[in-house]
């Protein structure tokens, strides 16, 4: 079992805590953090871009000019790709990039980026996270309390106050267990967990 420190909103440790080393202690294998940062990124890929071809483009109907006699090249219809308006070659059409990944990869890989972050020091564990009220000036002091200033705060439930304080804050990004990932884990330098929260991945990874 590896152990880390508890700390609260001041900075001050409060107790210790036993982490799995099943989640938050695997070797590392960046390919297979490469691969679902793939999939999330193709998953998010709006995929709507799109052209006319010849067939959609409006107009066309009537010869442009006959055949022979005018000296011009032949035409028959003003949608031709080569023409300025026609249609598009192989233009884009609206389409999915997403890719089927394995649930058991997906979450081997959220294990392994917890782990990256624990074995660099870039963990840490909060007994708890709350705001009174909602403002940016209050969390940003509890951020350089903690002495951080690019952040993944995880927290068990969604809590609107903090989310809505943090919201402004460029490189500081709030979410709950459910949501946690790897593209943001790696996006953020320090990983930040409330103390539920192991237990609530405990439950979602050892499954």
């Amino acid at each position: 079992m590896s152990t880390v420190s508890v700390l609260n909103i001041k900075n001050e440790k409060v107790g210790e805590i036993d982490l799995n080393e099943k989640i938050f202690d695997l070797d590392v294998k960046e390919h297979l953090l490469h691969d679902v940062v793939r999939y999330q990124r193709a998953a998010r890929r709006a995929g709507t871009a799109s052209t006319k071809t010849r067939v959609e483009v409006r107009g066309g109907g009537a010869k442009p000019w006959r055949q022979k006699g005018t000296g011009r090249a032949r035409a028959g219809t003003r949608t031709s790709p080569l023409w300025r308006g026609g249609g598009v070659t192989f233009g884009p059409k609206p389409r999915d990039y997403a890719f089927k990944l394995n649930r058991k990869v997906k979450k081997l890989a959220v294990a392994m980026a917890v782990s990256a972050r624990f074995q660099e020091g870039n963990l840490m564990v909060l007994d708890a996270f709350s705001m009174d009220a909602i403002k940016t000036k209050d969390f940003m002091s509890i951020m350089n309390t903690l002495d951080v200033d690019n952040c993944l705060l995880v927290t068990t439930s969604d809590n609107e106050i903090v989310a809505k304080s943090a919201r402004n804050v460029n490189g500081v990004k709030v979410m709950t267990a459910d949501g946690l990932n790897v593209y943001d884990i790696l996006l953020h330098k320090k990983l930040i967990l409330v103390q539920p929260v192991i237990e609530s991945l405990e439950e979602r990874l050892l499954v």
